[in-house]
């Protein structure tokens, strides 16, 4: 760390991941000094973005695609726009090939949508308009810290299909096969196995998100979410330092709040006994999940997928049917890298050219594999994309592979490679990371948990920054007030 700090701020933050920067940027709106400190030589957390294969080739290290992020309340009234962010949205968000030769889509458009699913066009219309029309109250309800509904009719409705198994909800809304691995694919995203509520959640609302906003990528990479988060810091007065691995709360300037971007095990790595007993084995019981085992390839030209809807589709998810992706999903809760694993692919460079040199293409996947698994991913991913898309092998130039072990590397916040920030369960929606009253509070006065492994959990959209900072501010306030 070569960057001077001063000797004392209103609010010191540690880690520069998006819900980091999200605190930061939430306390120095409100007047606050603030310090941000990133142990990497560059910002970013799960947003970073490097050239992973071959010069001129930008890979995302970790996210790459963001429906939470451009649905996000706080991104939105940041207007992140002024500070270079910006969004594109892939005519399809969202393709799933059948070994048929066609693919399920989730369209922009539910009518659209719809008329791809056949005899499950009135089901998916009934069910997902009432969402759609809702979004905007859902997401302000949904992810957030447990709290009075302010809309108690849409959550009641939306609580009645997310606290069900994604199994459930498929079975009875669905007759068809497209319909039924759509949703699946759609909730495999909670690593949960598909008969365990309430994997239902986070598939109703990365649909919902599809429609109402997209799934775009950020053009020139993830990391221009943290560069414009940045930028606005900067702007509001806000000092950001890299190189500096904090070992414990003691070695930082002063400051009156401290918000931790960082894992449960990190928390209790450099706070130590401060936290008291009760605190520290709730910390130390927390569930981290499944991994991903991640590949980025740089590619001589766009995946050949034999369904044309997944040419335009920004994200692709492969797996199969909905049978294969449930057998899949309940392998690695099994300890068991599965044989036919469920993939998710990005192919960002079909609409952003400055991620690749003119006519070349990159691409990115991961596939769930069990907590800390040393198994070789690599030739199981590629076999499933080579049976949708036949010849993607032969237009791989370079590949870069990144185990459950070199992402926790690049993010220590990625523990055994999950990337989740805790298994998403019934238990750790409620008690995340511990049963308190208020998640973000730690028993340590002035300090504050601020990462995934805080409500409303994974995703990029800095919503568990804000909690805990505006938790922050609000204690301040009253403490001042008395």
């Amino acid at each position: 760390m070569s960057q001077s700090v001063a000797k004392s701020y209103d609010a010191v933050v540690i880690g520069s991941g998006p819900n980091g920067l999200a605190a930061a940027v939430t306390m120095a709106r409100a007047g606050r000094s603030v310090l941000v400190i990133e142990a990497a030589p560059t910002i970013g957390g799960g947003t970073r973005s490097l050239e992973l294969t071959l010069p001129g080739f930008v890979h995302d290290v970790c996210s790459a695609v963001h429906p939470l992020g451009i649905g996000s309340p706080v991104f939105r009234a940041w207007h992140l726009q002024e500070h270079g962010l910006e969004w594109i949205q892939p005519p399809t968000p969202l393709a799933h090939p059948l070994d048929d030769g066609s693919a399920a889509m989730l369209q922009r458009s539910v009518a659209e949508t719809s008329q791809g699913l056949g005899c499950d066009a009135r089901a998916y219309q009934h069910f997902m308009e009432p969402l759609i029309a809702d979004f905007d109250k859902i997401v302000a309800d949904m992810l957030g810290p447990p709290r009075i509904p302010r809309h108690p009719l849409v959550d009641l409705r939306f609580a009645w299909w997310a606290l069900r198994s994604a199994r459930c909800l498929a079975q009875s809304l669905f007759a068809s096969e497209p319909a039924r691995v759509l949703f699946a694919g759609l909730a495999a995203h909670s690593f949960l196995p598909m008969e365990r509520p309430p994997s239902a959640a986070i598939g109703i609302v990365l649909a919902a998100a599809g429609h109402a906003v997209g799934w775009p990528v950020p053009r020139g990479g993830s990391q221009r979410i943290a560069d414009a988060l940045a930028s606005y810091l900067r702007s509001l007065g806000g000092q950001i330092v890299t190189g500096w691995r904090v070992e414990s709360l003691g070695e930082l300037p002063g400051a009156k709040t401290i918000l931790c971007d960082v894992s449960p095990r990190e928390l209790l790595r450099i706070a130590g006994p401060k936290l008291g007993g009760r605190y520290r084995r709730a910390l130390s019981r927390f569930r981290y999940g499944p991994a991903a085992f991640k590949i980025d390839w740089a590619l001589g030209g766009p995946i050949p997928w034999t369904a044309p809807g997944c040419r335009q589709a920004g994200t692709v998810h492969v797996g199969g049917t909905f049978a294969e992706i449930a057998h899949a999903e309940r392998a690695i809760w099994r300890g068991q890298p599965p044989e036919r694993p469920f993939v998710l692919v990005a192919q960002p460079g079909i609409f952003d050219s400055s991620r690749a040199p003119p006519g070349k293409q990159t691409a990115w996947a991961y596939a769930h594999v069990p907590h800390r698994s040393t198994f070789d991913m690599t030739e199981r991913i590629e076999s499933q994309i080579e049976r949708f898309a036949p010849g993607f092998r032969d237009l791989i130039l370079a590949r870069s592979v990144l185990s459950p072990a070199l992402l926790e590397r690049h993010n220590s916040n990625l523990v055994g490679g999950s990337i989740t920030g805790g298994i998403p369960d019934l238990y750790q929606t409620l008690a995340r990371p511990a049963l308190r009253l208020n998640p973000y509070r730690t028993p340590i006065k002035g300090v504050y948990l601020c990462s995934a492994s805080t409500p409303p959990g994974a995703g990029v959209h800095g919503l568990c920054g804000y909690f805990a900072a505006s938790t922050a501010i609000s204690s301040d306030q009253a403490r001042r007030s008395n």
